[in-house]
């Protein structure tokens, strides 16, 4: 991996929170970090304060809602435009277990359920659409921000049409993440683009955690070491807890399942042949 003054790093869900806090730590070690959110006016309040709080002033701001892939489609091409190099994307909005609305089932603008649309589905067009980007400016890195809180998805009800659950939800759009991981790296490791993936920390304390138990900086130090530890290279496909390796569900180490997950993926993003 080159210095991190020389990377540009994207760094969704970068309101709040994590993605907030890694992009200010991204930022005072010299990095051109991209933010992204949903709303323009608390990304704009973001971006001023990472400027102020760090000096840099190579940032940039993103806006797209994730539950559209419309505006995933949008949020690359933007990127694809103003950036030569992209040498990071971190894939780090998403929803928890509880939202407005609460346990009622809800759908994405393309009729997905909500959690699966925002945490997964999002995270893996923007990261196929950004890929020729990541490759050319290869040593480059993918990390996936997931959970410790993964459940296996069931094929035959993948929306939850049947039998919603909020935190069935949510675990298995966090499981999706960490098989994209293991399928990606396998592809793309090849062409000096790694990918990791983690759960940051314990309950740290952000707008989806009712009774934090961990902090942002713990969040932070796992999540940047994984995106800047030079050590890290050509060694992906991993699921992290906080620092150390771990093992995920055993469904992440199914072959089969990360094929059918692959091609619904491909089918749902419009990616598929």
């Amino acid at each position: 991996m080159r210095e991190i003054e020389r990377q540009t790093i994207l760094v969704t869900g970068a309101t709040d929170g994590l993605g907030r806090a890694l992009a200010a730590d991204l930022a005072g070690r010299g990095a051109t970090v991209l933010l992204h959110g949903r709303d323009d006016e608390r990304g704009r309040a973001a971006l001023e304060e990472v400027q102020r709080t760090t000096g840099n002033d190579r940032l940039g701001w993103y806006r797209a809602d994730l539950s559209s892939l419309d505006q995933v489609r949008e949020l690359a091409a933007a990127v694809r435009r103003d950036h030569q190099e992209l040498h990071c994307l971190v894939n780090n909005a998403g929803i928890g277990t509880r939202v407005p609305g609460g346990g009622v089932r809800q759908e994405s603008a393309d009729g997905h359920e909500l959690r699966f649309a925002v945490n997964y589905l999002a995270g893996y067009l923007l990261a196929r659409l950004l890929q020729p980007l990541l490759v050319a400016s290869a040593p480059s890195r993918i990390v996936n921000v997931s959970s410790l809180g993964q459940a296996p998805i069931d094929f035959d009800d993948v929306m939850l049409e049947r039998d919603y659950s909020g935190v069935q939800a949510y675990c298995q759009s966090k499981l999706a993440q960490v098989m994209m991981t293991i399928d990606m790296d396998a592809e793309l490791g090849g062409d000096g683009v790694t990918v990791e993936s983690l759960h940051p920390a314990t309950y740290m304390p952000t707008k989806i955690v009712a009774s934090p138990v961990s902090s942002i900086a713990e969040g932070v130090e796992a999540t940047a070491r994984l995106v800047a530890d030079p050590g890290l290279d050509g060694a992906g496909g991993r699921f992290f807890n906080g620092l150390n390796e771990a093992r995920a569900n055993e469904q992440a180490y199914d072959a089969g399942a990360r094929r059918r997950l692959r091609e619904l993926s491909d089918r749902l993003t419009g990616l598929a042949p």
